[in-house]
């Protein structure tokens, strides 16, 4: 979604490019079900929409950027209208959806719970037919400097293997997040972390990657699929319950099954444990205000195959990695700390997510912050994010892990839900014991290569962080420690 919007937007300046490994629909967005969270609504404020924002992110949301997020919002919303997305209405106005930690209904969805397969396709359509030239099955394999700055990007055709280059002034990064690098994830398999390793290669500094969101609710039944089970339908009034059929939320948060992400997760956890289950329920036979079936139909459908029924049913669900608020770290224009590259969607830290997302801000960050890294061009581009003085300096110790699996393996023993000292420093030594240090020129040797990059920095920057805050938590050091820990982290290619 954000490297459709910024190309879209971006063509009206000049000629542009886009390069994308997989199809040019593939991406986490297309498969997202919740919603972009908005304050449009008649009883909403965008203070009351900042707020929640702050709320969630336990402490290290940088406020100035979350205003732009959410002051930004009724602006991005128009741009999606225009460009041939139909959000979803009731009666004479529009739906409005409650998610987690949201206190109020503001959430907007299209075609019910495939929002996001509604947006990359009125996006991808307006692409396919304007001036945008697109290179599907070609992976940026390097970002090309001269004298520092920006100069393009080193290619891969995948169908050929001819290797190749392409001349740019800027380069936009829209890569998506990493959630394939853990074994249960309800991202798409092309989610490896890609744009991570490019900017961190090129000197570009990174941060937050100790803060992974694993979302509460995805499906889990033997053989099938991690597929993503919204949290919409929680804000529907579905109910988590444990084997023992107890609605078990209300003892951990006030507010019981939209309690954050984090929280959610961690609950589930112990009553998983508590049960020796690898999965709690999702009991969907109390929704009263909707039928399912016409609310969720992707879902109902998606059950449905799995030989559950919705509405007598309940559903088999764990926790899986979902969404990364660390990245790239970027300027309120998108710029990174080297000159002529910008970030924007889930591979950029902007700090509106602090230690823990709120739902459906994510899809909004990502249209918020496309546009502006494209008015950033539009007026001359130039410069660079001034680089923090407290970015500590990193030099990945490994080789190239052997295969995909021993990543995803490694990461969610390692660096799950609840993590320690002792099990992330373990996830640290089997990483130094890596040894492929040159892989095949391919996008399965490429990713290998960034997968390893990535894994080194999460497990490290999880190891240095003493404290458990948002979706970071160490059984180890189980409080939060706003003396020591009230910070970002953020690092830098040392060399």
């Amino acid at each position: 979604m954000a490297g459709l919007f910024a190309a879209l937007e971006a063509s009206a300046l000049g000629p542009v490019l886009l390069v994308t490994k997989a199809e040019l629909h593939e991406g986490s967005t297309r498969h997202a079900q919740g919603g972009i969270a908005a304050a449009i609504g008649p009883d909403d404020s965008t203070e009351q929409h900042l707020a929640d924002t702050i709320a969630a992110g336990a402490g290290l949301v940088d406020e100035e950027m979350a205003r732009i997020l959410v002051e930004s919002a009724p602006r991005r919303i128009r741009d999606l209208e225009q460009y041939g997305v139909s959000f979803d209405s009731a009666g004479e106005g529009r739906a409005f959806g409650r998610e987690g930690a949201h206190r109020n209904a503001r959430v907007l969805h299209a075609r019910g719970d495939r929002t996001g397969a509604a947006i990359t396709s009125a996006l991808a359509r307006q692409v396919e037919q304007g001036k945008v030239i697109v290179r599907e099955h070609t992976l940026a394999t390097d970002i090309v400097l001269e004298q520092g700055e920006t100069a393009g990007i080193h290619t891969l055709d995948q169908a050929t293997g001819t290797e190749g280059s392409v001349e740019s002034p800027a380069v936009i990064l829209a890569t998506g997040g990493a959630g394939a690098a853990f074994s249960h994830t309800t991202n798409p398999a092309v989610a490896t972390g890609d744009g991570i390793g490019l900017a961190f290669g090129a000197g570009a500094e990174v941060s937050d990657l100790e803060f992974y969101q694993f979302h509460p609710t995805a499906f889990r039944q033997e053989g099938a699929p991690p597929f993503l089970i919204s949290e919409a339908l929680r804000g529907e009034g579905a109910v988590l319950r444990n084997d023992g059929g107890e609605a078990f939320m209300p003892r951990y948060h006030a507010l019981t099954d939209l309690a954050p992400r984090d929280v959610v997760a961690r609950a589930m956890v112990a009553e998983m444990r508590a049960s020796a289950s690898d999965h709690v329920w999702l009991d969907c036979t109390a929704l009263s205000r909707v039928d399912p079936y016409e609310r969720f139909p992707g879902i109902a459908a998606f059950c449905r195959e799995h030989g559950i029924d919705l509405r007598r049913d309940p559903v088999p669900v764990a926790p899986a990695a979902h969404y990364i608020m660390g990245g790239v770290c970027t300027d309120s224009w998108g710029r990174t700390t080297v000159p002529g590259l910008y970030a924007c969607g889930e591979i950029a830290a902007t700090g509106v997510h602090g230690a823990n997302r709120l739902a459906s801000n994510s899809l909004l960050e990502t249209v918020v912050f496309a546009k502006r890294a494209v008015e950033h061009l539009a007026n001359g581009g130039g410069g660079a994010m001034a680089h923090c003085p407290e970015s500590a300096p990193f030099a990945p110790t490994a080789g190239v892990p052997r295969d995909h699996a021993a990543v995803q393996r490694l990461l969610w023993e390692h660096a799950g839900i609840e993590r320690s000292g002792e099990s992330l420093q373990a996830g640290l030594e089997t990483i130094a014991s890596w040894t492929d240090d040159e892989p095949e020129p391919s996008r399965e040797g490429h990713e290998r290569r960034w997968l390893g990059v990535f894994a080194e920095l999460l497990l490290t920057a999880a190891l240095r962080r003493e404290e458990s805050r948002g979706a970071h938590y160490r059984t180890d050091f189980p409080e939060r420690d706003d003396d020591r820990w009230a910070r970002r982290q953020v690092f830098h290619r040392a060399g």
